[in-house]
């Protein structure tokens, strides 16, 4: 019913190699501004391990802090 849907993958993306090498790494939840950074499905683990994309970047912003 979501238009929004139609042929995407809320889970991250494709799971392919192309994927695997290009999406961001562990090292890069942070972003060019100080103050934001990524914990999105795309962040390593990736989206079928719910809640560690939040927890790895929150815990590269406390290691900034």
């Amino acid at each position: 019913m979501d238009a929004n849907l139609v042929g995407g993958d809320i889970g991250g993306g494709a799971m392919n190699l192309r994927q695997f090498l290009f999406r961001p790494t562990r090292r890069q939840y942070a972003t060019s501004a100080n103050d934001i950074y990524l914990c999105s499905s795309s962040t390593p683990p990736g989206g079928g391990v719910h809640g560690m994309c939040g927890y790895n970047a929150a815990r590269l912003a406390l290691s900034r802090l």
